[in-house]
C-alpha cells in the first residue's frame, strides 16, 4: 500500500512564457500538505504530463520530494504508449526515490489483454517501484476488465489501480477478484464514496487542487467509520465537481486556482483557456460551494 485517503493529482504551474514555474509548484505543495492530503501525484493527466519533457517530469519529482520531505508520499506519472519509454522513465523515478509510479494504460495504439499484461510486466521487471495502474478509457480508448486486473495483480510490484472507468459494477468486480492483492483508488471525484464503499482505499483527485482539506476530511471520515458524514461531504461537492469537469481536465481546475489567486498560469497547446460561458458556470459553482471568488 502506497497511501490511504486523499492523493491530489497536482496541476503543473507555468510562467507567462510557458515554462514550468517551480517556485509556484512549491507553494502548491505546501498548500496541499498543510491541508492534510496523504499523497501528491506529480505529472498525471491533471499535471499535463503529455506536454512535459522527461527532464521536466524528473525535475518536478525532485522539487516535490525536497519540498514535501517526509510529510506525504510522492508519486510520479510515468506512463506512455511506448513500453520502453515508460519503463525507462519509471526506472528513473525509482532511482530517484519516488514512493510510487502512476502508469496509464497504452493509448492510441492500445493493445489486447495479453499486451497489457506484457506491458506492465516489462515495466515491473525494469523498475523496482510500487506501480499504480491508471485505467481511464475516456482518454485511452482502452478498458481494463476485472479479469485482466486479476492477472495484473500477480505482477510483484503492481499494487493498485486508479479506476476512472466510471463503471461501479466493474470496480466492485475488480475488488472482489483482487481482494488482498490490488488496492483500488477512485479515479473520478464524483464517486469517491461509492468506490470506498465497494472496498476502495481512497482517491486520486483533481478537485482537491482547490479543496484539499475537504477531500482529505471526506476520505478520512470514511476510513474511520464516519460514513454518513463522509457521504454528506461527497454530496455537497457534486455541483463543484461538475464545474471542474465542464471542459477537459485540467482547463477548469487551473482556471479555478487562478480565480482563487494562486496564479498557476495557463496551458500548453493543444489545451487553451476556458470558454466564457463555462467560466461563468465555474464561478457560480465555486461561490455556491463557499469559495471566495473576486467579482
Amino acid at each position: 500500500m502506497i497511501f490511504k485517503g486523499c492523493g491530489t493529482a497536482l496541476v503543473t504551474p507555468f510562467t507567462g512564457a510557458g515554462e514550468v514555474n517551480y517556485e509556484k509548484f512549491e507553494e502548491l505543495i505546501d498548500f496541499q500538505i498543510e491541508s492534510g492530503v496523504d499523497a501528491l501525484i506529480v505529472c498525471g493527466s491533471t499535471g499535463e504530463s503529455s506536454t512535459l519533457t522527461d527532464d521536466e517530469k524528473l525535475e518536478l519529482l525532485t522539487v516535490a520530494q525536497s519540498r514535501a520531505g517526509n510529510r506525504c508520499k510522492i508519486i510520479l506519472g510515468t506512463g506512455s504508449n511506448n513500453t520502453e519509454h515508460a519503463a525507462s522513465l519509471t526506472k528513473s523515478a525509482a532511482e530517484r526515490g519516488a514512493d510510487g509510479a502512476l502508469i496509464v494504460t497504452p493509448y492510441y495504439n492500445k493493445t489486447s489483454p495479453a499486451g497489457l499484461i506484457a506491458h506492465y510486466d516489462y515495466i515491473s521487471r525494469n523498475a523496482d517501484i510500487p506501480i499504480i495502474i491508471y485505467n481511464v478509457p475516456s482518454r485511452t480508448g482502452l478498458n481494463i476488465t476485472p479479469e485482466t486486473n486479476y492477472e495484473l495483480a500477480k505482477i510483484h510490484n503492481v499494487v493498485a489501480n486508479k479506476e476512472a472507468s466510471g463503471n461501479i459494477v466493474q470496480i466492485m468486480e475488480t475488488v472482489q477478484l483482487c481482494a488482498g492483492s490490488m488496492d483500488i483508488y477512485a479515479g473520478n471525484d464524483d464517486y469517491v464514496i461509492p468506490v470506498m464503499a465497494a472496498g476502495g482505499i481512497g482517491v486520486i483527485s483533481t478537485v482537491s487542487n482547490i479543496i484539499p482539506g475537504d477531500m482529505s476530511d471526506m476520505t478520512g471520515k470514511y476510513l474511520t467509520g464516519e460514513h454518513v458524514g463522509a457521504l454528506k461531504l461527497q454530496l455537497g461537492m457534486m455541483g463543484l465537481i461538475r464545474a471542474i469537469f465542464c471542459e477537459v481536465n485540467p482547463i477548469p481546475v487551473k482556471e479555478a486556482l487562478n480565480l482563487l489567486g494562486m496564479s498557476v498560469g495557463g496551458y500548453r497547446l493543444p489545451l487553451v483557456g476556458i470558454s466564457a460561458k463555462n467560466r461563468e458556470f465555474l464561478i457560480e459553482e465555486m461561490r455556491k460551494y463557499g469559495l471566495e471568488v473576486p467579482a
